[in-house]
C-alpha cells in the first residue's frame, strides 16, 4: 500500500468536508453552488487526476479499501470538470472489472455522470430539486434500480429518497428561489463548465 497517496487522498477529502461544513454553518450551502465549494472540487479533481495519471485508479492494492472509497468520494464531486468525471468513470470501471474496487463505487459514479449529462440514472443515487420543492431523482427503471440496490446491499430507492429528503430538511436545505429560477441557474452553470 502507498501511504503517501493515501495521505494525499485523505487531505483532499478533509478539505472538501471542512469547506462544506463551514458553508453549512454560515447558511451558504443551499444557496446555489458556492464558489468556494466549486474551487475545492476543481482543485481536488485535478489532484486526483494527477494521482490517476501517475498510479492508475486508486484501488485496494494501492490505497486499501478505505483509500479507494476516498478516491471515489473525490470523483463524485468532480462535477465542475466534465472531462475528468468522464475519465474517472472509465478508470473506476476498469478498476471494478479488475477487482480493485467494489461494483458499488463504479455504479454510483456512473449515476453521477448520467445525472450530469441529463440522463436517467440506473441506481438512483444523485438527488436534485424537483418542481414540488422536494429532492427527487430521475431513474431509468424503478424495479431494476431496486434490484441493483439489493445486489449492492443498499436500501430501496424509496427508502433512500425519504432518508435524503429528511437529511436535507434537518440541515435546513431548501431550493434557492423558484424551481424555474433554480433550473435556469443550473442550466447556465452546466453550459459554463462544459456539460452542454
Amino acid at each position: 500500500m502507498n501511504n503517501s497517496v493515501l495521505s494525499e487522498l485523505k487531505s483532499l477529502k478533509e478539505k472538501d468536508e471542512r469547506t462544506r461544513q463551514r458553508l453549512l454553518e454560515e447558511g451558504d450551502l443551499y444557496q446555489g453552488y458556492a464558489e468556494e465549494m466549486q474551487r475545492v472540487h476543481v482543485e481536488n479533481a485535478m489532484a486526483l487526476d494527477n494521482l490517476v495519471t501517475e498510479y492508475g485508479w486508486p484501488g485496494e492494492t494501492l490505497v486499501g479499501l478505505d483509500g479507494s472509497r476516498i478516491a471515489w468520494f473525490i470523483a463524485q464531486h468532480s462535477i465542475c470538470t466534465p472531462h475528468l468525471l468522464r475519465k474517472f468513470v472509465s478508470k473506476i470501471e476498469e478498476a471494478y472489472l479488475s477487482g480493485e474496487v467494489p461494483k458499488k463505487q463504479f455504479v454510483l459514479l456512473r449515476d453521477r455522470l448520467l445525472f450530469q449529462e441529463g440522463k436517467p440514472q440506473k441506481c438512483g443515487w444523485v438527488f436534485d430539486w424537483q418542481p414540488n420543492g422536494e429532492m427527487g431523482c430521475e431513474i431509468e427503471d424503478l424495479e431494476l434500480s431496486n434490484e441493483l440496490r439489493r445486489e449492492l446491499s443498499m436500501p430501496s430507492f424509496e427508502a433512500a429518497l425519504k432518508n435524503h429528503q429528511e437529511s436535507v430538511r434537518q440541515e435546513g436545505g431548501r431550493m434557492p428561489g423558484t424551481y424555474d429560477e433554480y433550473k435556469q441557474q443550473a442550466n447556465e452553470w452546466k453550459k459554463q463548465v462544459g456539460w452542454e
